[in-house]
């Protein structure tokens, strides 16, 4: 009879598991994009002759539309539903990749990669919000972390496939064509991710919203079985029953520490600088004397370590806790990035040690904001208000990180490396302080109880 049960519980989990893999495959996209365009920006460059702040507008030019995109999911996505929007997010990436391998001006690839944007802002809201709104609360850390690792997993297999690329013509083609195949290339995984999406359903809180009980309860008996789908849709029925907050509402007192948390943990998650380094990882490399080919084999590692670490945290999250790991997590980055600082300051410092501590760095955000933060923003929030106040704190995260992106560049040419390296040091460490004063642990609990937790702090 034991054998029976655990047996039944492990077939629902893989059911919960496929819908939450298909799902995350949004953070695959979101990956795609932030590791293609590390290989493709110094071919581009040198076809259209770009300025460093051209080149930063070009390369961020993706995150205006994804800001948008995240800005707009919260309420298309309450109204239309979930899967709808993730099929509408994965339908913009791939037009957005054909655009980006076919223009002839800049003007043309900076349009195509803001519809590209549109899609990848989307499902970098809409993919943790599924996973954790359709995940059972004893392993939604690790589901709604599948996401990151799909992202990592994205830039990880970018960067063999940016090599790959590059290294199949001479120069003059690299110029001419390799980035348009880089670029391009995102059709495939575009493609796949529509298609999977036809074969999940949509979330049974998103049904019980729109009074949709029987189809709510099909689902959860799918994932849970019938006893634990009838607690947990209780439990979900229990709640006050309100209508869906308006965008007002979702900043009244009462609502306003859970979306203060989100965000503030959505921007530090981008201006503490692991953007800079996955977008410009090749330029960073090159400044500590590596050639073009040493610079490309460097920042596979980056690709490697980030892979590895996830994986990790996947492990850790509903072992150790969120909070602790955000910790340990901006503690060790903290001192990674004053020290690469004071490698490109000093200037004693070998090229092998500041890529030591910059690997260092990328595995310690690797394990504690990377996936830790998508998990918190996904699940911190009130049901009524949880497509909007994710919208919201996902539109922070993609505007900090169109900040980063686009003044990256500029900061490296006006105030220096090693003084950019130590401005996102002391960010490191107010990312500290703020984890130990305002963070809660959600390790465990159900939406619902994590709702409850909000309320009584009021």
């Amino acid at each position: 009879m034991l054998n029976t049960t655990k047996s039944k519980r492990k077939s629902f989990s893989q059911i919960a598991t496929f819908y939450a893999v298909v799902a995350a495959i949004g953070g695959f996209l979101f990956g795609y994009d932030t590791a293609v365009i590390s290989g493709a920006m110094g071919f581009i460059r040198d076809r259209f002759d770009l300025s460093a702040g051209m080149l930063g507008w070009m390369v961020s030019s993706l995150i205006v539309g994804a800001t948008i995109g995240a800005a707009s999911s919260g309420v298309l996505s309450d109204k239309f539903g979930r899967k709808k929007m993730l099929i509408v997010s994965a339908i913009l990436f791939v037009i957005g990749s054909v655009g980006s391998a076919i223009p002839t001006s800049v003007t043309g690839l900076v349009v195509a990669r803001m519809i590209g944007g549109l899609g990848v802002g989307m499902a970098s809201t809409l993919s943790p919000l599924y996973i954790a709104e359709i995940a059972p609360a004893r392993n939604r850390g690790r589901l709604v972390s599948i996401y990151q690792f799909a992202v990592v997993t994205g830039i990880f297999v970018t960067f063999f496939i940016n090599a790959a690329i590059a290294g199949y013509g001479d120069d003059a083609w690299d110029i001419s064509s390799a980035w348009r195949y880089m670029l391009g290339f995102g059709i495939a995984p575009g493609l796949i991710y529509i298609l999977l999406l036809l074969f999940i359903p949509e979330t049974p809180r998103w049904l019980m919203k729109q009074k949709q009980e029987v189809r709510a309860l099909d689902i959860l008996e799918r994932m849970n079985g019938k006893e634990a789908a009838k607690s947990e849709l209780h439990e979900i029925m229990n709640l006050k029953e309100e209508e869906a907050a308006s965008i007002k509402e979702v900043f009244k007192p009462a609502l306003r520490l859970p979306l203060l948390v989100g965000v503030i943990l959505a921007i530090l998650q981008q201006i503490t600088g692991i953007n800079a380094i996955m977008y410009y990882a090749p330029e960073i490399f090159k400044q500590t004397g590596a050639g073009t080919n040493a610079a490309l084999t460097q920042t596979i590692l980056v690709g490697v370590v980030n892979f590895v670490f996830t994986l990790v945290a996947l492990w850790l999250i509903d072992i150790i806790g969120r909070k602790a790991l955000l910790l340990i997590g901006s503690v060790s980055m903290t001192i990674c990035l004053f020290a690469v600082g004071y490698g490109f300051h000093s200037g004693n410092m070998s090229g092998y040690l500041i890529l030591f501590f910059i690997l260092l760095y990328v595995a310690s955000f690797a394990i504690s904001f990377g996936p830790v933060v998508w998990v918190m923003i996904s699940e911190l929030f009130p049901t009524r208000i949880r497509g909007r106040a994710t919208a919201i704190a996902s539109f922070c995260l993609w505007l900090a990180d169109f900040v980063v992106s686009q003044t990256f560049p500029m900061l490296l040419e006006g105030i220096g490396t090693s003084a950019t390296f130590w401005m996102f040091a002391v960010i490191s460490f107010i990312a500290v302080i703020f984890c130990i004063k305002f963070v809660p642990e959600t390790k465990g609990k159900s939406l619902e109880q994590i709702e409850r937790l909000w309320e009584s702090k009021r």
